[in-house]
């Protein structure tokens, strides 16, 4: 499985938005699979597989902590996005500054999704799975996941419209003073 886990790790952290829940989720994952080592050989495409199951298991968390109160309060307080994973390209400050914004914009309007369509995006335009591969998983029909997927872009898209952008503030903040 070790060829697995950053792949794993990255569709936790999409899926919680923090460091510390991405961990949890991906070792409480581990736990449950680790007696099943030999059946998991067996499996033809294991990282639709795990990906699913990490999912099902951050469903089972969500549906576990929103019967506590606690929970909610010391998560909220606890949030991390996306723009604080470190990265590895050299930016001018403007670039950097400009993509860390974005990088938040996109984690705030992804945590606004339902887990099924921040799941689905996850899986298909972060991590690169296919339709295909995702439907085996999945055991849906390649067009139900299309209109899911559509759906779930459609809300993003409507999320990410409503906030302003940088590069559209400035844009249409030099035209209202022209």
């Amino acid at each position: 499985m070790g060829p697995h886990l950053d792949r794993l790790y990255r569709l936790a952290y999409r899926l919680t938005g923090s460091r510390e829940d991405a961990e949890d989720l991906v070792q409480s994952l581990l736990v449950r699979l680790l007696p099943l080592e030999r059946r998991l050989a067996e499996i033809e495409l294991l990282a639709p597989w795990l990906a699913r199951a990490l999912y099902h298991l951050y469903v089972d968390e969500i549906r576990r902590s929103s019967r506590s109160p606690t929970a909610l309060l010391a998560k909220a307080a606890d949030h991390e996005s996306l723009a604080d994973m470190p990265d590895e390209t050299f930016e001018t400050p403007e670039q950097s500054t400009e993509r860390r914004l974005a990088q938040r914009r996109i984690a705030a309007a992804l945590a606004q999704l339902t887990p099924e369509h921040r799941a689905l995006i996850a899986w298909h335009d972060m991590e690169g799975y296919t339709l295909d591969e995702l439907a085996a998983s999945l055991n849906v029909p390649v067009g139900t996941l299309k209109s899911r997927l559509h759906r779930a872009r459609a809300h993003l898209r409507g999320i990410l419209l409503v906030e302003p952008s940088v590069a559209r503030q400035r844009i249409y903040g030099l035209r209202n003073f022209a």
